[in-house]
């Protein structure tokens, strides 16, 4: 049986969708700015955009693009280009010279054989929630046209194009009583997620997202089409599994879906006053669950805005967000000790379909701006968890959203024989340890002005954060948010110092903001894989994309371990190793 979820759209008409110029040079030649300054720990100004120099496509080029693709083309100054470039993050954006809006793989082949003809870099975006760069220059492919998907109730699997979202895919699967390995976030992208691991509501009882893929399809980068399986190809298989951005293009991904129509589960909320025993309790609990008990802990201070309802305005508030598999009568006895904290806030603990699991973190829905850095760690001690709360709580320089996942279950087993398990880092991490600050007043274009934090309430007690990563956008640094970086990036530096002897890497899907610019970005990409994977990835990327086309994503593997003598010239740059996430 099949269920498709694909929305019409209205596209634009042939003959209009590119009439005019084609893009010129910008300031300082051709694509911008050569080169790009990096950040450093207290920058005056936004760094300089990410850049390469080449020579912009001429209009017949331009027109040939046109004739072979479905999907609209846009250039500066199109409408629609400031739209389709413009992802959930609102810090930054990529301002490519050509932007193709995929309706199908073969627009995705068109686009990356038009890059390569004309020596321009790619990036993909499907909906801008996960950022760690941008680009300024070069192609842009836009995949949220690409909103496809097909469950197969009797094989447990769902078929998900290249643009799709988390909530389709569980209102898909949701009469068949089946469940994916989705995140928190209903509108966080399926294939970017999973390319990162996808640490999601049920990853203790059944693992990482990546665990359960079947296939990719993917466009690589001398814009061939690949039906990758693990017995097709076992090594690229693995790859594109928790280490996969940066290899190709997916344009489609079939996974294996679970047993879950309903679960236990919803939030514990605890005021300042309860702050320090919940930790402790929190860190307590964690060594008795069993794993079909998924959980996290989130501190929140909101700052005192008249936009944020009541029960948020100027509090701290410890959140205890529960997804239990089992009976709503043995949840109950498990959540005893957390209830035995005290009075709560807010205790939402319940019953639900699996359809609204969204409803446990409550993750904000509009867009915003936001950076934020994470640690996977072998363990945690109440005081060094209570050091990183009083430097992110109410006294902290700038607003600081910490999140605790706890780990280890399924997530710590390999997810097939040895040749066909994927490339997810660190998976004898028992908890992450993830930090993330809004960045008011960061500008990300005119059309788009500044965010000052007027989303941060939605009348939820969970609606701060991106949610759980995945496919994000990158977006130009020359949109950024300029010296509220420096403050946020050295709180989060600090904070992730106290947990220095339990850390053992990152987590790929948790990183957000242009950290490929950190004087330390070698060691932050090698950090997001397992020691033996990290040289392992960069080889094959070396192998299937030389000329490092493909050079945005977020865990840098394309040139970390290339010589200069081994990259082509266009990737001879800083730009090579900033990693941007579709």
């Amino acid at each position: 049986m099949e269920s498709n979820d694909r929305t019409p759209r209205t596209r634009q008409s042939r003959h209009t969708r590119h009439t005019r110029q084609a893009p010129g040079a910008r300031p300082g030649g051709p694509g911008g700015p050569g080169g790009r300054t990096g950040v450093t720990t207290a920058p005056a100004t936004p760094a300089t955009p990410n850049t390469t120099s080449h020579t912009p496509p001429t209009p017949a080029a331009l027109a040939e693009l046109v004739r072979q693709t479905r999907g609209p083309v846009l250039v500066p100054g199109d409408a629609g280009y400031d739209a389709e470039r413009s992802g959930f993050q609102r810090a930054y954006r990529h301002r490519p010279d050509v932007i193709v809006g995929a309706e199908c793989a073969g627009d995705v082949v068109a686009a990356v054989r038009f890059a390569r003809a004309q020596g321009l870099p790619v990036a993909v975006q499907a909906t801008g929630h996960g950022l760690s760069a941008a680009t300024d220059g070069g192609l842009l492919i836009s995949t949220r046209r690409m909103s496809g998907v097909r469950v197969d109730a009797a094989a447990r699997t769902a078929r998900a194009e290249a643009g799709v979202v988390w909530g389709q895919v569980v209102e898909a699967a949701a009469p068949y009583g089946l469940a994916p390995l989705n995140g928190s976030s209903p509108g966080v992208g399926v294939i970017s997620y999973t390319l990162g691991g996808g640490v999601g509501v049920l990853a203790r009882t059944y693992g990482f997202a990546a665990d359960q893929v079947r296939s990719v399809d993917l466009v690589t980068a001398d814009a061939r089409q690949l039906h990758v399986t693990a017995d097709s190809d076992p090594e690229l298989f693995r790859a594109l599994l928790g280490g996969g951005h940066g290899l190709g293009v997916v344009t489609a991904m079939e996974f294996g879906l679970v047993p879950v129509a309903r679960l236990y589960g919803g939030q514990l909320v605890f005021g300042g006053e309860r702050i320090d025993e919940a930790l402790a309790a929190y860190l307590r609990w964690t060594e008795t669950v069993p794993d079909e008990l998924t959980s996290s802990l989130a501190l929140i201070a909101y700052p005192d805005l008249p936009q944020l309802p009541e029960p948020l305005r100027g509090r701290y508030l410890a959140q205890i967000r529960i997804a239990y598999t089992g009976s709503a009568e043995e949840g109950e006895r498990l959540v005893a000790p957390l209830r035995a904290v005290g009075p709560r806030v807010s205790d939402e603990l319940r019953e639900m379909p699996y359809a609204d699991s969204h409803t446990i973190h409550r993750d904000p829905s509009d867009p915003h701006a936001y950076d934020g850095d994470n640690a996977l760690l072998s363990g945690l001690d109440a005081a060094a968890l209570h050091r990183v709360a009083a430097l992110t709580g109410p006294a902290a320089p700038t607003m600081c959203v910490l999140q605790l996942n706890h780990l280890g279950g399924a997530m710590a087993k390999r997810g097939g024989p040895e040749e066909a398990a994927g490339s997810v880092g660190h998976r004898d991490a028992r908890f992450a340890l993830r930090l993330l600050s809004p960045l008011p007043g960061a500008e990300a274009g005119d059309d788009l002005g500044a965010d000052r934090g007027d989303d941060l309430g939605d009348g939820d007690l969970g609606a701060v954060g991106p949610g759980d990563g995945g496919p994000g956008s990158g977006e130009a640094a020359s949109d950024g948010p300029g010296a509220a970086l420096a403050t946020v990036r050295a709180l989060h530096a600090e904070a992730l110092a106290a947990v220095a002897p339990w850390r053992i890497g990152r987590s790929v899907n948790f990183l957000f903001g242009p950290h490929g610019e950190r004087p330390d970005a070698a060691e932050v990409a090698r950090s997001v894989h397992d020691a033996d994977a990290h040289p392992r990835l960069a080889g094959l990327k070396a192998h299937l994309d030389p000329e490092n086309v493909f050079r945005f994503h977020p865990s840098g593997a394309a040139a970390a371990d290339r010589s200069p003598a081994d990259r082509t010239p266009a990737d001879r740059t800083p730009a090579a190793d900033t990693p941007v996430r579709d």
